[in-house]
């Protein structure tokens, strides 16, 4: 038996980077996932890779409409909804001065408000089973980077967000668990385009060789997406999991 054994899930943004990771993984252990996507194409082909226990769901995550639409198709496929990751997300650069207020509500619809109506349609499908929502978070909800100033804005909204949605489940006694993950960097396609031309040695933490570094694989972030939204996770929610190799006390 998997430890999302026959659980239902969705992940968003599942098609590439950490959500595609995050997918695999739930497949290996058991669960039925759909991978929500705006990127057609290559949704459907890594649905069609991982077999019959998968569906693809073109998902734009800041339409209430689609997120209807998805959590619909998810559970006249596969059943009721158990799990949602919330990984969807963009990355604009910008510092107070720089950045522009498009720029900044590009943002906060893609990264918060996508969260806000996840967490709300999701917690309305679980309610009466009971299952996880993980909404992925930052580093930068917390530590102040300069140079990107309406992302920081956007994954502290989510981080505030699951604590309210977490509170609400308890104080409501439904049986859904919310958290934030909280990454420093991921090597995946959104780091490589932000740092164009920088081999991967020089980015990802490693203790011995590059201990400075800041990004972890996206196969390292799926295993704690895994642990949450699976049952070895049931008396977490409400929290901040930070998957950030110590940066805080580092100072950066």
């Amino acid at each position: 038996m998997g430890r999302v054994q026959d659980k239902v899930a969705l992940v968003t943004g599942g098609a590439s980077g950490v959500g595609r990771e995050t997918v695999k993984l739930l497949l290996e252990e058991g669960a039925f996932v759909a991978i929500s996507d705006i990127n057609v194409e290559a949704g459907q082909a890594f649905a069609a890779e991982c077999g019959e226990r998968a569906l693809f769901v073109r998902h734009d995550v800041a339409s209430e409409d689609d997120w209807r639409a998805a959590i619909a198709a998810v559970q006249q496929r596969f059943g009721p909804l158990d799990i949602l990751i919330n990984n969807a997300g963009i990355l604009i650069p910008g510092s107070i001065a720089t950045a522009t207020l498009a720029q900044f509500r590009q943002l906060m619809q893609v990264n918060a408000d996508s969260c806000f109506v996840g967490c709300q349609q999701g917690i309305e499908a679980m309610k009466e089973r009971g299952g996880s929502i993980v909404n992925m978070a930052s580093v930068s909800s917390w530590l102040p980077i300069e140079g990107y100033a309406g992302y920081s804005a956007s994954k502290a909204a989510v981080g505030a967000l699951t604590r309210a949605s977490a509170l609400y489940c308890r104080n409501n006694s439904l049986p859904v668990r919310v958290n934030s993950l909280h990454p420093d960097g991921i090597y995946t396609p959104m780091m490589q385009a932000s740092a164009p031309g920088v081999p991967a040695k020089f980015l990802l933490f490693d203790a011995q060789k590059n201990p400075k570094g800041r990004a972890a694989l996206p196969e390292q972030i799926a295993k704690v997406l895994l642990f949450l939204a699976s049952d070895d996770s049931q008396a977490i929610s409400g929290a901040e999991i930070r998957a950030d190799s110590a940066i805080l006390g580092t100072g950066l």
